[in-house]
């Protein structure tokens, strides 16, 4: 199994490092790895923070301000697309609207396995190292909305 590996680091020093798996969704992987590579990422928050379910991150930065994306397709089952990878704790997977291609930069990363969640959002990653990372992400003090109150900044991502 071919794999890409990434780096997150937030503002706070926390690093999380993951891979990514083409063979499981090409267009959503290519598109995350091309984000990265135009450093997309860097300065924006974890906008959305549900303890026991996810952590969702890469389209706003600190002041709220959408910072928007091209659309691929949802590499899903139940858009055609054969996805066997599972929404369990520390995988990455594509945010998206009721519009079933809508996802673009947006991500989230679970807190918790969410079977609710297989075969109607595009998971292409995992969290393999410093998951830890992701329950302290998890702890923070909320508003309503689900907002962080103090910002979750992402400083940088990588591809290694």
């Amino acid at each position: 199994m071919e794999k890409i590996l990434f780096e997150i680091e937030m503002q706070d020093g926390n690093v999380m490092k993951g891979e990514l798996y083409p063979e499981v969704a090409p267009i959503t992987v290519e598109n995350f790895v091309n984000l990265i590579k135009n450093n997309f990422f860097d300065g924006l928050i974890f906008h959305r923070v549900i303890p026991g379910f996810m952590i969702q991150g890469g389209g706003y930065d600190t002041d709220m301000k959408e910072h928007p994306a091209a659309s691929i397709k949802g590499e899903f089952a139940s858009n055609g697309v054969t996805n066997n990878l599972k929404h369990t704790r520390g995988v990455l997977s594509m945010a998206r609207t009721m519009v079933k291609d809508s996802a673009s930069s947006q991500f989230f990363i679970m807190h918790a396995d969410y079977p609710g969640l297989n075969g109607d959002y595009a998971a292409f990653g995992k969290v393999i190292e410093n998951i830890e990372a992701i329950d302290r992400l998890a702890a923070v003090k909320t508003s309503q909305g689900d907002y962080p109150v103090d910002k979750q900044v992402i400083q940088s991502m990588i591809i290694e």
